[in-house]
C-alpha cells in the first residue's frame, strides 16, 4: 500500500517473460518531468510567481489553507507546462518528486495539492472578480519583467481570435459559423517575441473582433510614449476582422503604425481594375504579382487612408487573386505587404498554445472557471516562451514549445535523498548535461547582483 507521497510498500510485481525483472512503484522517487526544474529556476530568477501572488487575493479560511497560495499557483503553472491540462491529474502529480520540489515547503514531505484542492483553488478562489481581473493583467506584468532583461526599441503587436471547441453544455458555448463548430471564442494579443500580452474568453457566437478595445487598450497603455519612452517604433497588425474605423483612430492617436487587411468591395476593385487584365500571350508558368496603392475613404471613416493592393496571377487560374491592406506606413508597396504577411507568426503562436499547452481544453461548466483556466494556460505559455527566447543556448534555440516539452521537460529523473541534499539523477540519454548547464548559466545571468549587507 502507498503512503501519502506514493512510496510503494507492497511486494514487487513480476513479469512472466523474465522472472528476474521486478516492478516497484516508487511514486515519490521517479519523475518524467525533470525539465520543469529549469522553469522553476527561471521563475525564481525573474520573481514571476511571487509577483503573481502579490497581485492575487487569498480569501481561503480554515483547512483550505493547508497549501500555500504561491504553492497552488506554481502547481497550476507547472502542471500545465508539462502537458497536464486538467486538475484531475493533480492526484497523480501530488506524489511526483519534481512537482513537490518545485512547490517547496510542506509539499516536499507531505505531497502537493490533490485534485479536489486544485479544483477549489481554480474554480472558487481564482474565479472571484478581483482575481480574474488580476489574472488578465498578470501576463503584462510578467512581460514587463522580461523586457527589463531584453530591452527593445521596437514593439510589434498581432491580434487574432481562435476557437476552443467544446462538447458539452458549458456556459457560453455556441455554434460559430466561421469555425463550423460549437465552441468558446478567445481573443489574443501577441508581441513580436511570441509572448502573449493579453487574452480574454468570449462566448462562441461573437464576432472575431468583439471586445477588441477592452482587450487592446491596456496593452497600448503599457507601451505608450509616456510609459515606455525608450520605444521608438510601435507597430500593429490584424486580419480583416479588425478593419474597424475606431481601431484605426485609436492606433493613429496613440502613435502606432499599422497594417490591417481589408475585405474587398466594388470601390476597391475599381481602383485596381487596370491591373487585373492578364498579360497577352501564353500564360506564364509562374506566379505574376502586381502592386499598387491609393487613398480611399469609406463612409464610416474619419479621413482617407492609404490602401496597398496586391494582384496575383497563378498558373492555371482564370482570375487573379486580389488582396487589400489599409496602412498608415509610408513604405514601398511590397514592404507593406511583407510586413503584414509576417503576422502569420501570430497564428503559429496560437497553434503552439493549442498543442504544447492545451489551452483549448476548457471543460468546466461555468464560464468564469473556463476564463480562469484560459488565463492560467496563458501564463504557463508565457513562462515556456520566456525560457525559449531568453534562456536557451543556440543548440536548441529553434525548438518549438512542443519540442521543448517533449525533449526538455519530459526528461526522466530519480530522486535520491541524503541527510542534507535532494539529488535528482537525470536521464542524460534523454538530454545531455551540457544543455541543462547552458540553460542554467543563461538563467543565472538574469539574476541581479547579490545584495551587499549594510555596514553595522
Amino acid at each position: 500500500m502507498a503512503n501519502a507521497t506514493g512510496e510503494e510498500k507492497s511486494d514487487p510485481l513480476r513479469l512472466g517473460f523474465d522472472s528476474s525483472v521486478q516492478l516497484l512503484f516508487r511514486g515519490s522517487a521517479i519523475s518524467s518531468d525533470a525539465g520543469l526544474l529549469l522553469h522553476r529556476e527561471l521563475d525564481d530568477a525573474l520573481g514571476l510567481t511571487d509577483l503573481a501572488s502579490g497581485l492575487l487575493a487569498d480569501h481561503r479560511t480554515g483547512k483550505n489553507g493547508r497549501h500555500t497560495f504561491v504553492g497552488l499557483l506554481r502547481q497550476s503553472f507547472f502542471s500545465r507546462l508539462a502537458g497536464y491540462e486538467d486538475v484531475n491529474d493533480a492526484d497523480r502529480l501530488c506524489r511526483d518528486p519534481v512537482m513537490r520540489q518545485l512547490i517547496g515547503g510542506r509539499a516536499v514531505k507531505s505531497g502537493a495539492a490533490s485534485a479536489s484542492a486544485m479544483g477549489r483553488f481554480e474554480t472558487a478562489t481564482l474565479t472571484q472578480a478581483e482575481n480574474l481581473a488580476a489574472l488578465a493583467d498578470l501576463s503584462g506584468h510578467w512581460i514587463d519583467a522580461v523586457h527589463a532583461q531584453r530591452p527593445s526599441k521596437v514593439i510589434g503587436l498581432d491580434m487574432d481570435s481562435s476557437e476552443s471547441p467544446v462538447y458539452g453544455d458549458q456556459e457560453g458555448a455556441m455554434w460559430n459559423g466561421h469555425f463550423q463548430s460549437k465552441c468558446l471564442h478567445p481573443l489574443f494579443v501577441f508581441n513580436q517575441f511570441g509572448d502573449l500580452e493579453r487574452c480574454v474568453l468570449r462566448p462562441g457566437n461573437v464576432h472575431s473582433a468583439d471586445g477588441w478595445k477592452e482587450l487592446l487598450s491596456p496593452v497600448l497603455a503599457r507601451y505608450s510614449a509616456k510609459a515606455r519612452p525608450s520605444i521608438t517604433r510601435r507597430r500593429f497588425r490584424g486580419d480583416a476582422a479588425f478593419a474597424i474605423p475606431g481601431l484605426f483612430d485609436l492606433l493613429e492617436a496613440e502613435g502606432w503604425d499599422y497594417a490591417i487587411r481589408m475585405k474587398a468591395n466594388p470601390k476597391l476593385h475599381e481602383q485596381v481594375a487596370f491591373l487585373t487584365k492578364r498579360p497577352r500571350g501564353r500564360p506564364p508558368n509562374h506566379v505574376v504579382r502586381r502592386y499598387t496603392s491609393f487613398h480611399y475613404r469609406a463612409k464610416s471613416w474619419s479621413k482617407p487612408r492609404r490602401i496597398v493592393a496586391k494582384i496575383e496571377f497563378h498558373p492555371g487560374e482564370l482570375f487573379p487573386k486580389i488582396g487589400f491592406i489599409v496602412t498608415n506606413r509610408s513604405l514601398p508597396n511590397e514592404r507593406v505587404l511583407a510586413f503584414y504577411n509576417d503576422r502569420g507568426t501570430a497564428e503559429q503562436h496560437i497553434k503552439e498554445g493549442k498543442y504544447a499547452l492545451k489551452w483549448t481544453r476548457l471543460s468546466c461548466m461555468r464560464f468564469a472557471a473556463n476564463a480562469v483556466r484560459l488565463q492560467l494556460h496563458a501564463l504557463a505559455y508565457n513562462l515556456a516562451n520566456f525560457l525559449r527566447t531568453i534562456a536557451t543556448p543556440e543548440a536548441i534555440k529553434s525548438w518549438s514549445l512542443t519540442s521543448l516539452r517533449e525533449r526538455l521537460i519530459k526528461t526522466g529523473t530519480r530522486l535520491v535523498k541524503h541527510a542534507r541534499y535532494a539529488v535528482f539523477q537525470m536521464a542524460e540519454a534523454g538530454l545531455p548535461r551540457a544543455v541543462f548547464q547552458g540553460i542554467l548559466s543563461l538563467i543565472n545571468g538574469l539574476r541581479g547582483p547579490p545584495e551587499i549587507p549594510a555596514a553595522a
